[in-house]
Formats: structure tokens, C-alpha cells, sequence
């Protein structure tokens, strides 16, 4: 059988507790939204990211149907 290992000390408990805090998040303003995001992240509401389209899933049906209704009522 192993023997136990040696008692930890407060202060290198607090030494390695130290590194526990919390960071806040760095957070990046996007240039066309104004919105602020997470560094490589795509903003809320942002259409490209870094010149590239973003694909979201469904939104060509959602603008068909948003166009289908508005000429019923118009």
C-alpha cells in the first residue's frame, strides 16, 4: 500500500487557489453592427463575417414567406 501524501500548507493552497478568479470576457465592438461580441465569434445580427456570407439555416423560406404574405395583404 502507498503511503499518503504530504499535508498541503494554507499558503500553498491560497498560491494555488489563486488562479481560480474569474476573468472578464474580452469583448470585441463589430465595425458594421455596433454590437459587442466574443473575439472570433460572429456578432448578433452581423450578415458576414470577416468578408465571408454567414449561412443561416432556413432564412431564404423565411424571406419567401415574409414576401408571400405581404402581397396577400397588399
Amino acid at each position: 500500500m502507498s503511503l499518503p501524501g504530504h499535508r498541503r500548507t494554507s499558503s500553498s493552497k491560497r498560491r494555488r487557489a489563486s488562479h481560480f478568479a474569474l476573468k472578464a470576457p474580452s469583448l470585441v465592438v463589430d465595425k458594421a453592427t455596433g454590437a459587442a461580441h466574443l473575439s472570433h465569434h460572429v456578432a448578433p445580427g452581423a450578415t458576414e463575417y470577416r468578408g465571408v456570407p454567414i449561412h443561416i439555416k432556413g432564412q431564404q423560406q423565411k424571406l419567401e414567406k415574409l414576401l408571400k404574405k405581404s402581397k396577400k395583404q397588399g
